[in-house]
């Protein structure tokens, strides 16, 4: 396979000479919300079509140490106080790792371990996250424009994101502290990850 050269991000995250891409609607978050009041009059009011976050990669090659990148882009938005956000996801490897780069806009990457830890932290232009190997994640759009960030992460890690979904979701929500910006609560339907049997 020809090694792709000065592959151009721009600051809306789309990428030039991408290998992949795919969306996700409102309808498709059924269940990632907690208040399910709140989400069903979204969907009666913005349509279940409406595009809550895309993205898009590029896969230059297979096997051991082959990596992946690509951008996630989270637009505004919020369902009742939970702001919008990326179902999350556990890597079907468990150990793999993954780095973000904030590109743009103002978010959150709300992390979760396996055993009981939970991490906050804000996405900035210019900050990167380190996403350890066993680690859930969620990248959660607190600002007014689309938080574009870029991703890299193995080729081999895969996602699950069944976990989050059987766990009733991760240990805490990110919303609207009431003065139009935003803060943790803890999610009262959380169940530990240690007791979820998938």
């Amino acid at each position: 396979m020809e090694h792709p050269r000065g592959l151009v991000i721009d600051t809306t995250g789309k990428i030039s000479g991408r290998t992949g891409a795919y969306e996700k609607h409102l309808g498709d978050l059924a269940g990632v919300y907690q208040d399910a009041e709140a989400f069903q009059t979204a969907i009666l009011q913005q349509g279940s079509d409406t595009v809550v976050y895309r993205v898009e990669e590029s896969r230059v090659g297979t096997g051991p140490g082959a990596l992946i990148f690509g951008t996630s882009t989270v637009f505004p938005g919020r369902v009742g106080a939970e702001y919008a956000l990326t179902k999350g996801h556990l890597h079907h490897q468990a150990d793999r790792e993954e780095i973000y780069y904030c590109i743009s806009g103002r978010g959150v990457m709300l992390m979760d371990s396996l055993d009981g830890a939970s991490d906050v932290i804000e996405l900035t232009p210019n900050v990167a996250v380190h996403v350890p190997g066993r680690w859930i994640h969620r990248s959660v759009n607190v600002g007014n424009e689309p938080l574009v960030t870029l991703f890299v992460y193995n080729e081999d890690a895969g996602q699950d994101y069944d976990i989050i979904t059987a766990a009733g979701g991760m240990r805490q929500l990110v919303v609207d502290d009431g003065s139009g910006d935003w803060r943790t609560t803890p999610n009262p339907n959380h169940i530990p990850y240690k007791a979820v049997e998938l």
